[in-house]
């Protein structure tokens, strides 16, 4: 027996709410989020903000100072594209649940989005600190406060 279409719409405009207000939510939370990267050399730090953009960028215990230019430009960019990538991950995992059709109304088919022609293709690929994370019980909220343990 199906369900009558008052009933249906009624769940429909239920559910409609309840995704509004989480993308609110999600809004304000990515709008407070920033990633902070060392560079594999461990002489700089880049942080990004909500954007991609840069925001900050440490020179860590003077190791700059034995670098020439070109070796110090190669580690702030390899630091900020790190801490953008991070940064992109993050939004993809934030806005998954509202790629995802609804299970409660399946004419809520959820959205398509296509990461790669947004962020890039390194978005996709795989991440082994989030592979290495997962068996940790440090929640992933930590590293968007910069309390990643990394200091």
């Amino acid at each position: 027996m199906t369900e009558p279409l008052e009933k249906r719409l009624e769940k429909a405009m239920a559910e409609l709410q309840a995704a509004q207000e989480a993308v609110a939510r999600t809004e304000r939370e990515l709008r407070q989020a920033s990633f902070a990267v060392l560079s594999s050399d461990r002489a700089v730090r880049a942080t990004v903000g909500p954007q991609g953009e840069l925001t900050g960028i440490e020179f860590l215990e003077n190791k700059y100072r034995d670098m020439s230019p070109q070796e110090l430009a190669a580690s702030v960019l390899e630091a900020a594209s790190a801490a953008r990538v991070k940064m992109n991950r993050h939004v993809m995992k934030a806005m998954a649940p509202f790629t995802e059709p609804s299970s409660n109304v399946p004419e809520l088919k959820g959205f398509e989005l296509d990461w790669e022609r947004i962020f890039g293709p390194e978005v996709l690929e795989k991440d082994d600190e989030d592979t290495a994370r997962a068996g940790r019980d440090t929640p992933g909220w930590r590293d968007a406060l910069g309390e990643d343990g990394e200091d």
